[in-house]
């Protein structure tokens, strides 16, 4: 099954951008569904948990809130995993916390097991299954990374648009705790998903005694790659990555998490409440793929930071706008308006970064930009849900996350044009941060002259670089 192979990517191994890359594309794209979908989707079940339970709506929201946690709160212990045993091992070994989690849920005699199972145990499973997902992904596609990141997030709001509904169903056939159980089977999948991740492996070329003498102890002489490399918070654009990410998502789950609960406050019965959920997932489902098109343009690409800070701003503005809703046909503009902003982000989100930090090091950045975040994750949803328990009044909670996250696409935004340009006595700009593959290229460039690269048509060019935030810069 690959697990003694560590699926680190060789280093003369170019992106097939394509090929098995499909098959990895299918599995990151049911992976992403489940993991974010299903704190979402358990929202269903929150009637009756307070029902069965006794407790308020704050007590629930922690449910979502220590999935979430889980997910990004691990990134580090996932990335040092990875590194360690390879993703495909990880991710099988994760599809079975996952539904270990959900079935013994169902056996739950208090609201503090369901903490511990669905959001602790599940949350486990769904994070050694996510991030190893968006290594594989980055590591299969360079040129077309845009788009595949784009189709893979779009699994999202699939999976949301059917497990908010299926999970009615299951809640009105067979109750919760039922619910619970069948939902941990259908966990099994991740377990599948995660055989796909087949490593990279470079090409055997023939070579004589005396070469394969010296790539004997060039191996030998090579440093041993660091399980976690905290080098990346000398990037400046890592940081102000991480910061902004950290306002965004204490608003961003918010609204999708009291959505269900919004609704029938207002007097809707439970199917047409949860199918705003489906609505949202529905728009959300074109917006991702068209998002990561247009990330992927020319002109577009070196600049995706800015397409990102528009995205968050539009969803902040949406949330705002939105709180103004009085009823279910003010709801269903709403889904529409936030489906299509929030597909926009998560299209663009693990993009950006990856065009910041570069192939080499975006497992490290990823597990830990994800620590970082966990911490508003844990704070978001509970404080809304806090703040319901106290006003009573849902556009005061739309009101708070939608504040949050215009603050962090200001940060994001002054950040990348305030902080990250280029110096007139810095020749060598921030080449990780460019996002085409021919970034990883310039490493092995000599010094001061200049540089060609041969094309797909034979015709020779001088190499742009692209600078983080930043138009094409010629290096002559």
């Amino acid at each position: 099954m690959g697990g003694a192979v560590v699926d680190d990517e060789p280093s003369d191994v170019k992106a097939p951008d394509g090929g098995w890359g499909w098959a990895v594309l299918a599995g990151g794209f049911v992976i992403t569904g489940f993991s974010y979908a299903f704190p979402k989707a358990v929202s269903v079940f929150f009637k009756e948990l307070i029902r069965e339970f006794g407790v308020g709506y704050s007590d629930c929201a922690w449910i979502s809130s220590i999935l979430l946690a889980m997910l990004y709160g691990t990134g580090p212990l996932c990335s040092v995993l990875v590194n360690k045993f390879g993703c495909r091992p990880v991710m099988m070994v994760g599809g079975l916390f996952a539904s270990l989690g959900m079935i013994l849920a169902s056996l739950a005699t208090s609201i503090i097991h369901i903490y511990l199972c669905t959001g602790v145990i599940t949350g486990l499973g769904l994070a050694l299954n996510f991030q190893p997902s968006l290594i594989m992904l980055n590591r299969y596609f360079s040129e077309k990374r845009p788009l595949a990141n784009g189709l893979s997030a779009a699994g999202s709001p699939v999976a949301l648009c059917c497990l908010s509904p299926l999970g009615q169903v299951l809640q009105y056939h067979y109750g919760w705790r039922g619910g619970f159980l069948i939902l941990g089977g259908l966990l099994l999948n991740c377990c599948a998903c995660g055989a796909l991740m087949r490593p990279l492996v470079g090409p055997n070329k023939p070579q004589d005694e005396e070469l394969q003498a010296v790539d004997q102890a060039e191996k030998k002489a090579k440093p041993q790659k660091k399980l976690l490399d905290f080098s990346v918070f000398k990037d400046r654009g890592f940081l102000i990555y991480a910061i902004a990410a950290s306002i965004m998502v204490l608003g961003l789950f918010v609204p999708p998490v009291f959505m269900v609960s919004y609704a029938k406050e207002m007097g809707n019965e439970d199917t047409k409440s949860a199918l705003l959920l489906t609505i949202l997932g529905f728009v959300d489902i074109f917006a991702r793929p068209t998002c990561g098109l247009i990330a992927g343009m020319k002109w577009v690409r070196p600049r995706c930071v800015y397409l990102f800070s528009f995205a968050i701003l539009f969803n902040g503005i949406t949330d705002v706008v939105s709180s103004q809703a009085t009823d279910y046909p003010g709801l269903v503009v709403f889904c529409i308006f936030f489906g299509l902003s929030y597909g926009m982000v998560g299209a663009l989100q693990f993009e950006v970064l990856m065009a910041i930090v570069g192939t080499k090091k975006f497992s490290s950045a990823l597990g830990l930009v994800l620590l970082m975040e966990a911490i508003a994750v844990l704070v978001g949803p509970p404080g809304a849900g806090r703040l319901l328990d106290t006003t009573h009044n849902y556009m005061h909670v739309f009101l708070l996350a939608g504040c949050e996250v215009i603050l962090a696409s200001i940060v994001i935004c002054l950040g990348n044009f305030l902080c990250i340009k280029k110096k007139p006595d810095e020749p060598e700009a921030h080449l990780e941060n460019g996002a085409p593959a021919e970034m990883e290229k310039l490493n092995s460039l000599p010094e001061g002259g200049t540089t060609e690269s041969e094309q797909p048509d034979g015709d020779i060019s001088t190499v742009t670089v692209f600078v983080y935030g930043h138009s094409p810069v010629r290096r002559d």
